[in-house]
């Protein structure tokens, strides 16, 4: 029997640490999370998840929107570990660099769709084989209500999110007979790095809640999705957002 691990990219910090911690705690899959650059925020996740759950913690340092890094690092670790299968891919990894369209450089454009959109196609393409040919697998894409309804100032990251929400539509249709889901998770303003500067006691007026969201709810709507609980939902966009619409 094949040894089961879910996938979180952007995994040892925030929304998708979060995530990691509780697929482990719940569907008792052993983790993989990838990163970019924060050695010790890595560590420290995995060194949580091993201490408060019985799964094991890998973590994988790469740029997700680099296609010879991903498909080499992917591939290395397959070769290393043959009696195990990636059943869960949680494609969390984002940027933002925000600012008006009419100022926004090409690097700014560039980097953020890339992760985004570049980073769901290198880590999915590889891994979905295997999930269709055994006939069971989950893609979870983390997108935001950007992505949804479109937010001044984020051109860049809501076209990136927008484009996830089609593929996920697209990517669910064609392979759902696979018995493998795609869904996609939109997150409002949830507490974290990406939110830190954010003006919190200003931007509660506009959300029905009166709150930001917390990173822990958005991980337990990760977890249901990820579970057999979720086996006839696929090609969805939930919504995750105190009512911001």
């Amino acid at each position: 029997m094949k040894i089961k691990y879910a996938l979180v990219t952007g995994g040892s910090r925030g929304i998708g640490k979060a995530i990691a911690k509780q697929i482990a705690k719940d569907l008792g899959y052993h983790i993989l999370i990838t990163y970019l650059n924060n050695d010790e925020a890595a560590a420290q996740t995995k060194a949580e998840i091993e201490a408060e759950t019985d799964a094991s913690c890998e973590t994988l340092k790469f740029d997700v929107a680099n296609r010879n890094e991903t498909q080499n690092v992917l591939e290395n670790w397959q070769e290393d570990h043959p009696d195990s299968i990636i059943e869960v891919i949680v494609n969390n990894a984002g940027v933002t660099h925000d600012g008006l369209f009419m100022a926004m450089s090409e690097n700014d454009w560039d980097q953020v769709i890339n992760t985004s959109v570049q980073g769901f196609y290198n880590i999915t393409k590889p891994l979905i084989t295997p999930m269709i040919r055994q006939r069971f697998g989950r893609v979870i894409n983390i997108v935001s209500v950007s992505g949804v309804k479109g937010t001044a100032g984020q051109t860049n990251y809501s076209a990136a999110k927008a484009a996830i929400i089609g593929a996920t539509k697209a990517l669910a249709k064609e392979i759902a007979k696979r018995k493998v889901t795609v869904n996609a998770v939109a997150p409002g303003f949830i507490n974290s790095d990406m939110t830190q500067d954010l003006d919190e006691k200003e931007l509660k007026k506009i959300i029905p809640a009166n709150r930001f969201g917390e990173a822990q709810e958005v991980a337990d709507l990760v977890s249901f999705l990820a579970s057999k609980k979720a086996n006839y939902i696929t090609g969805e966009v939930i919504n995750i957002n105190g009512g911001l619409h």
